[in-house]
């Protein structure tokens, strides 16, 4: 950890704070820290930050109730920009969506970036939006019974391609069973943020049972 004594604050005092969600890894807003702000931040594991509007600190949260709960603060090689890591409790911008970052400037039409979140939304659509010639929409369609057919399917066949040392194959059968899976979860209400609380807790817990381990 490196002593914040060391960060490159500018002329006014100020350094920007690129706020990250800790689940979608989606920027949520870019904000500013001055010392204090930072301190705060730290103290309360809450974003603080300086509004360069008001002249004032700013506790994220305070007046709204969509407190981000910090996970880490990362800074650059430079040591003037911070990367914020947070849980947010609500959204991050004051038109009341979860990003600041949501008017699109240009996108590659060869190049367009893949994430789970984004699957999981078209997923989502499917079910709400039915569209015809859909394999998804098909799914949502038979119901309960299809979907759960189809992930003990997909189960079977990453198991047959792993047993036969089939990388590529195994490789193959996985994504289907991630995409079955995320149908069935669309199906039964449950999201990736469920999933990743889920697991983050398995987490602690493991850790906690070695560190038991290691003092016996």
């Amino acid at each position: 950890m490196i002593d914040i004594e060391t960060l490159k604050f500018d002329e006014k005092g100020l350094i920007p704070a690129i706020v990250v969600d800790a689940v979608t890894k989606e920027v949520l807003t870019l904000a500013y820290m001055n010392r204090e702000s930072l301190q705060i931040s730290m103290e309360k594991e809450r974003t603080c930050f300086y509004s360069r509007s008001r002249q004032e600190l700013w506790l994220k949260g305070e007046t709204s109730g969509n407190y981000q709960n910090i996970v880490s603060i990362t800074a650059d090689c430079d040591q003037d920009a911070l990367v914020v890591v947070v849980e947010p409790e609500g959204p991050a911008c004051h038109t009341g969506t979860h990003s600041c970052f949501t008017n699109p400037v240009w996108e590659s039409e060869t190049r367009k970036e893949f994430s789970y979140e984004g699957l999981m939304k078209l997923i989502e659509g499917r079910k709400t939006d039915k569209k015809e010639g859909s394999y998804t929409t098909y799914l949502f369609e038979k119901g309960l019974d299809k979907i759960l057919k189809k992930v003990g399917e997909e189960s079977t066949e990453v198991i047959i391609a792993a047993k036969a040392e089939d990388k590529a194959e195994t490789i193959y059968e996985i994504a289907d069973l991630a995409y079955h899976v995320m149908v069935l979860m669309t199906q039964a209400g449950i999201s990736l943020e469920d999933i990743h609380k889920e697991l983050a807790s398995r987490h602690v817990i493991d850790h906690k049972v070695k560190q038991e381990k290691m003092t016996k």
